[in-house]
């Protein structure tokens, strides 16, 4: 069997139109690539959210290997604005254009590669797991979690888990993840009474009580970082009142914040501090203040050991790089996966993802594919 093409094969699902939640053809392309290598295949769909799990090898093995991806990808955004066609999966001068080139069809056709030319070169004694989703971009409820819901009704397992999002920052090799941290949304309502802006006292301005909360919550240090973390972040991102009128006191006003926290606190935590400062606002205001907060994810570290070393070794050899440890960045489906069995991150230069004329460098691919034959190598000596 020919060396399967991580560029070729990446170009292959950029032209599957997969944005969240469509499957676009990208999942059908990788089952029938996987099965013709000899790849058990199922499909684990839930809601409207498609998914693959491809194992080969011994079901619940003690040595099995997984990576972890996604094949959907974010909308375009405006087509007048790209120079090429966003799902044509062009090629110019090495480089691959396309909508998920970087973030992150590239990871997925790199680590589907690699397992497929290992087993058919060196057949481990052991499993190979491919858990791919087509939700990560979206809310992110049915494409991994279901992944790992349906692996643990079947007995099936990961000893540890590689997931493929791009890392590095700017040079191919330099950055991986051993940890995210975690995100939280409170959503602010601040409801007082109408009324004429000339006659306050018979009203309720909700706006002044709002930009008390906020300045209190801005102003705060939630921590200054720990062993792993850089210092958690609060930032509000917008507050509301949809009042057009000059003369109106609003009856209400909204405001939504972002907090990524780091092991210094839980979602939980972070929640009853809120709500603890609203409660301060609202009693010294006189005015009522509701709060709802979002978790999507608690922030995680898996301790350098192991596995880190085992990615950290094979990045160099390949790179010459020794890949620096980080947690830095927003949240990844490994924040789901940390919960079945150690994982770490470990992908491409991330620069385009998300933007317009997204793209990637073909040798980056051919590269990390490399990379991940090495692991693969050395995982199961």
């Amino acid at each position: 069997m020919k060396p399967v093409d991580p560029v070729a094969l990446t170009a292959d699902l950029i032209r599957c139109p997969s944005v969240t939640p469509a499957e676009g053809g990208a999942l059908q392309l990788l089952q029938a690539v996987l099965q013709d290598a000899g790849f058990e295949c199922w499909r684990v769909d839930r809601g409207d959210v498609a998914n693959l799990y491809a194992r080969w090898g011994e079901k619940g093995h003690s040595q099995s290997f997984g990576f972890n991806g996604h094949t959907d990808v974010v909308p375009i955004g405006d087509k007048a604005a790209w120079t090429v066609d966003p799902f044509g999966g062009q090629i110019t001068d090495g480089v691959l254009y396309g909508r998920g080139a970087t973030d992150m069809k590239s990871g997925v056709a790199a680590f589907a590669a690699a397992a497929i030319d290992f087993v058919t070169v060196t057949p481990p004694d052991g499993a190979i797991i491919l858990a791919i989703t087509g939700d990560e971009e979206g809310d992110a409820t049915d494409g991994t979690v279901a992944l790992l819901d349906w692996m643990q009704g079947k007995g099936e397992a990961m000893s540890v888990c590689l997931v493929g999002e791009p890392t590095c920052p700017d040079r191919m090799g330099e950055m991986m993840k051993i940890g995210r941290r975690g995100s939280l949304t409170a959503y602010v309502t601040v409801t007082g009474v109408q009324g004429h802006s000339a006659y306050p006292h018979r009203a309720k301005n909700p706006l002044p009580a709002i930009a008390r909360l906020i300045d209190r919550l801005s102003s705060h240090e939630l921590d200054q970082g720990t062993d792993h973390f850089d210092p958690s972040t609060l930032a509000v991102v917008t507050i509301d009142t949809g009042n057009p009128a000059t003369n109106v006191i609003p009856a209400e006003c909204r405001a939504t914040v972002n907090i990524r926290f780091n092991d210094t606190h839980s979602g939980a935590s972070l929640t009853a501090w809120l709500q603890d400062q609203a409660k301060t606002v609202s009693d010294e205001m006189d005015i009522k203040i509701d709060i709802k907060v979002k978790v999507s994810g608690e922030s995680f570290v898996t301790p350098p050991g192991e596995l880190s070393d085992l990615v950290a070794h094979a990045v160099k050899a390949e790179t010459g790089i020794e890949p620096g440890m980080s947690t830095s960045g927003g949240t990844s489906d490994a924040r789901f996966v940390k919960d079945h069995c150690p994982v770490v991150e470990f992908g491409l230069v991330g620069k385009t993802m998300h933007q317009v004329d997204e793209c990637v460098q073909t040798e980056q691919i051919d590269q990390l594919k490399g990379i991940y034959m090495r692991i693969l190598r050395e995982y199961f000596i």
